[in-house]
């Protein structure tokens, strides 16, 4: 059965290609990857469990690799395929500030982002969901409305942002 619905979503993430990534909390280190992608995800005042799935999907089938005739030749493979050969890991950071409109003046306006407790449970779906799609133990995370130093070592660099516009349509099979 398909299921159209339109949505007044704006879940957002920035997804970094890296060599190397960490988050440190209060001097200590709860998160730490090689090879793989680094993504920043924000959550919106309107977003949904359906928006954080869809986004936890296109993140990791966003083509972000070498191609399968082992030229280097980027943009051939996602990481869902990728991860089988070469172990590929993800670190999640959630970022409010990825929402934040500076349309009427220098200072961040964040109303398009998700209250503190709306936006935990929505990031925390997103976080599974990607573990669940992916290899749980592959997949780190940051901690949740913590003062986070996140470092990394881009890989090309390769950064890419995808947002889920307000009124796209979701098609759900069930």
């Amino acid at each position: 059965m398909k299921e159209d619905v339109r949505s007044k979503a704006a879940q957002i993430s920035a997804v970094d290609r890296v060599h190397s990534a960490s988050v440190t909390v209060d001097q200590k280190i709860v998160s730490q990857i090689g090879k793989g992608v680094l993504v920043f995800a924000a959550v919106g005042r309107d977003d949904t469990t359906k928006e954080a799935e869809s986004l936890a999907a296109k993140v990791l089938k966003m083509k972000m690799w070498d191609g399968d005739d082992g030229s280097k030749a980027c943009w051939g493979r996602s990481r869902q395929h990728q991860h089988i050969s070469i172990g590929l890991t993800e670190v999640s950071v959630s970022q409010f500030t990825l929402l934040a409109t500076t349309s009427k003046g220098n200072k961040p306006d964040f109303h398009k982002s998700a209250g503190p407790e709306t936006a935990r449970d929505l990031y925390e779906h997103f976080y599974k969901t990607v573990q669940a799609l992916y290899e749980p133990a592959k997949v780190q995370n940051g901690v949740f409305q913590a003062m986070m130093n996140v470092g990394l070592v881009n890989d090309g660099p390769v950064s890419l942002a995808r947002q889920l516009s307000p009124g796209f349509r979701l098609r759900l099979y069930r």
